[in-house]
């Protein structure tokens, strides 16, 4: 019986027979990619895919059943998994084939072709304006392209890097440039639904063109990762100090294009991660400095190592509150502490058991000094 939990295609892209790897990776490649719109194949498309890849059926047959598995199927509650099937099918064979051609009716015939039967407007351009809550951005949406002008906007982007000459540029040079152009072409965002698959599978397509080999599994395991990348490279917020940034898209494609081992973490990414990361650094300075008064109280107070590190704290602030000369009851505890009545009674009398502190006679009831080391 298959392990559902082991990735069934992870063998077939380390295969050195061509084929089956090239077929291993498009199928793992188009599955992958249906997580961007948080869609996941199911197990009977998984099966079939294998069958696929080990030559006993082809990608025509792959995709006729999948077909009739959903049109004989009863169940109206399955509408995305269809769609993460059907999508899935059509990516692999369109990365399983070499026919390809730069332009704005190719973008546009592969978004037909992924997305014919699944949505009314595949393969056309949307005729309204859209924005779409992020959560790399906390909720905010890029501005997309105008819907008086996509059409134009796709032919310039298209033109432009069609025309553009790379034999000026180095490795970090060529990152960058296919960095803004996916981003660009991507942030037009022509359709209703469907942009970052398509824009994945036409970019695939031209940067094998280019003599780029992507038989890797970058889309398939961080397809997220290069959707959000995306997202970042075109949003600006400057009353929050937010800039658009290729950088995290640059990381993606150092991976993809040339093997790098750039850590891919998409909390990395989101506007406030900066904020969260100096809490964290702020924390760990406290932590040390807590710690390094821990320390320092050894010098003077014996604190045996069972305490907790919160009782271990108190002790510490109380006596830097009072020093080894200034006597104080419980209503001090209370106050230099910020505790109630029961945990003051609860400290000062582990305090006592422990010989940390000392009765003062003399100052009333309930009066005690600590006690230095050197008086043990």
């Amino acid at each position: 019986m298959r392990d559902i939990k082991k990735d069934p295609f992870e063998e077939y892209i380390i295969q050195t027979e061509p084929s089956r790897k090239e077929l291993g990776y498009a199928w793992y490649t188009a599955m992958g990619l249906q997580e961007v719109d948080g869609l996941k194949p199911s197990e009977y498309l998984q099966g079939l895919a294998i069958d696929n890849i080990e030559g006993k059926i082809s990608l025509g047959e792959a995709n006729r059943l999948i077909e009739k598995y959903y049109e004989e199927s009863s169940n109206r509650d399955i509408d995305r998994e269809k769609e993460a099937d059907i999508v899935s099918c059509r990516i692999a064979t369109i990365l399983s084939e070499n026919a390809f051609t730069f332009s704005a009716p190719q973008y546009i015939g592969i978004h037909e072709r992924l997305f014919e039967g699944i949505y009314r407007f595949a393969g056309k351009l949307r005729d309204y304006n859209i924005s779409k809550r992020e959560w790399v951005l906390d909720g905010a949406s890029v501005n997309y392209g105008n819907a008086n002008e996509l059409e134009e906007l796709l032919e310039y982007d298209l033109k432009k890097e069609k025309g553009y000459d790379y034999s000026s540029l180095d490795k970090e040079g060529i990152v960058q440039h296919f960095a803004e152009f996916i981003s660009d072409l991507w942030q037009i965002h022509a359709f209703g639904e469907g942009n970052t698959r398509t824009t994945a599978v036409f970019f695939i397509k031209y940067l094998r063109t280019l003599g780029f080999d992507v038989s890797k599994d970058l889309f398939a395991k961080n397809s997220w990762y290069f959707r959000n990348s995306l997202v970042r490279a075109n949003y600006n917020n400057y009353t929050k100090d937010i800039h658009a940034t290729t950088k995290y898209l640059e990381l993606f494609l150092r991976n993809l294009l040339y093997g790098e081992r750039n850590v891919l973490k998409n909390r990395y990414m989101h506007i406030r991660w900066n904020d969260v990361e100096q809490d964290i650094r702020k924390e760990k300075q406290d932590i040390g400095i807590q710690k390094q008064d821990i320390e320092d109280a050894k010098q003077d107070i014996d604190l045996p190592s069972e305490l907790t590190n919160k009782t271990k704290q108190h002790i510490i602030n109380l006596n830097n509150a009072v020093g080894f000369d200034k006597c104080f009851g419980r209503t001090d505890v209370m106050t230099i502490l910020n505790i109630t009545a029961s945990p003051a009674s609860a400290l000062i009398k582990r305090m006592l058991t422990m010989e940390l502190i000392v009765p003062v006679k003399g100052k009333g009831k309930g009066k005690y000094v600590f006690r230095k080391k050197k008086e043990y």
